[in-house]
């Protein structure tokens, strides 16, 4: 079959889903031909989208060029559409580990009780790339089953290559949502050490606020600006004062120590 002819062929509602890059992974199958588009994610500094589309007639495979918007035909109905496929999921293989690094270095930064003040920041934004990397690999590994399953019965068809294209994917997919749930599980730490910091915070500012309450109230008492003090007309009423302070504080600071000493 001629290159000319394959736009003949094409279904419209089809060649409108290869010009889409944004189109997700896909694979339909009828009398004349099976459309099979694959997307990836592809990471380098940020995550960008990788689209391929194939057609696959009787005898002849084509790959879709969407920048030339033209089917460039290959030289074998399935080992080269299979060739393409591998290479873009080896790379992706090789490209997440630095998800999982990320993920590792967040995780030992707890540990470790380094965290910094970008941690929350840093977590949320690793954890949408990686959702957005399991949901993209969730249709890519639907799409690549449904391939295996309308080809399998095929003579020619290299079913052992596929499966090993296909378990690829989803060894992608259980380790994007393992690092998905250590992502949580993060989260719950991180989270359950803040409320440790907090509760740690609010239970010092108790103690102080326990301890001096009764001095603020002595204080308070004998500065209104009333007549008929007690201790205010004598020589030594500041001394007995200030000695009534110090009483009250050792009795708060002795009480504190000693339901400290029962509660442990």
């Amino acid at each position: 079959m001629k290159n000319e002819n394959i736009d003949i062929l094409i279904d419209p509602l089809h060649l409108e889903d290869l010009c889409n890059e944004g189109h997700p992974s896909l694979f339909d199958e009828n009398e004349r031909y099976c459309i099979f588009i694959l997307r990836l994610p592809k990471i380098k500094n940020d995550i960008t989208l990788s689209s391929v589309g194939f057609i696959l007639t009787e005898d002849k495979s084509y790959l879709y060029n969407s920048e030339e918007q033209t089917f460039q035909p290959l030289e074998n109905l399935f080992l080269s559409p299979h060739k393409i496929l591998n290479k873009m999921v080896d790379h992706l293989l090789k490209s997440f580990l630095v998800y999982q690094n990320l993920t590792v270095e967040m995780e030992e930064s707890l540990y470790n009780n380094s965290t910094s003040n970008e941690f929350m920041p840093n977590w949320l934004e690793l954890k949408r790339d990686i959702l957005r990397i399991e949901h993209l690999l969730i249709r890519a590994s639907e799409s690549t089953n449904e391939m295996l399953d309308a080809y399998k019965e095929v003579e020619d068809f290299p079913i052992t290559s596929y499966t090993d294209l296909h378990e690829h994917i989803e060894r992608l997919h259980r380790s994007a949502t393992l690092q998905l749930s250590k992502l949580d599980y993060i989260y719950s730490f991180y989270n359950t050490r803040t409320n440790e910091k907090m509760n740690k915070l609010i239970y010092i500012l108790t103690i102080i606020s326990s301890v001096f309450l009764p001095l603020n109230l002595i204080v308070g008492f004998f500065g209104m600006n009333t007549s008929g003090l007690p201790l205010s007309t004598g020589e030594s009423g500041t001394l007995f004062a200030v000695a009534l302070m110090l009483i009250l504080l050792a009795i708060a600071i002795a009480s504190f120590f000693r339901w400290r000493s029962n509660v442990e």
